[in-house]
């Protein structure tokens, strides 16, 4: 399973402001070099998150973007939805289609506890949680 590259970039975006803003907002433009984000394609994921009520644009020479709701507010499950990006889908994790209780693959129920954890995962997984000093963004 993989996530759409609009909720990775979503994700990661969230997780920056949050641990990085310091009373400071960035811009589109620097959240594109820092985070190596195709400009065009951050300026959309962006114009969804403010729509949404993620953030908040501020304009003006100091503008930027800033989250609107603490990040221990923000759970994963709820960026994904906005991007429709169904983490129940019946995709076949071999890539065979569509694989339910009456059409399984050879893995379908071996996949369905995993699968579970990781939908827990993301109901309970917050921008708070995602503190990480070495990571990766």
């Amino acid at each position: 399973m993989q996530l759409y590259n609009t909720s990775q970039y979503a994700i990661r975006v969230l997780n920056f402001i949050a641990n990085h803003s310091d009373n400071r907002l960035y811009s589109a433009k620097e959240l594109s070099k820092l985070l190596n984000i195709p400009y065009k394609f951050l300026t959309k994921i962006m114009g969804i998150l403010v729509k949404t009520g993620f953030i908040s644009s501020i304009q003006g020479r100091e503008g930027g973007y800033e989250l609107n709701k603490p990040a221990s507010e923000i759970k994963l499950i709820d960026i994904l939805n906005t991007f429709n990006d169904d983490t129940d889908n019946e995709s076949c994790i071999l890539g065979i289609g569509i694989c339910d209780s009456l059409n399984k693959c050879a893995l379908h129920d071996q996949w369905m506890e995993p699968k579970s954890l990781m939908r827990k995962m993301f109901e309970e997984t917050t921008l708070n949680n995602l503190t990480c000093k070495d990571c990766k963004l």
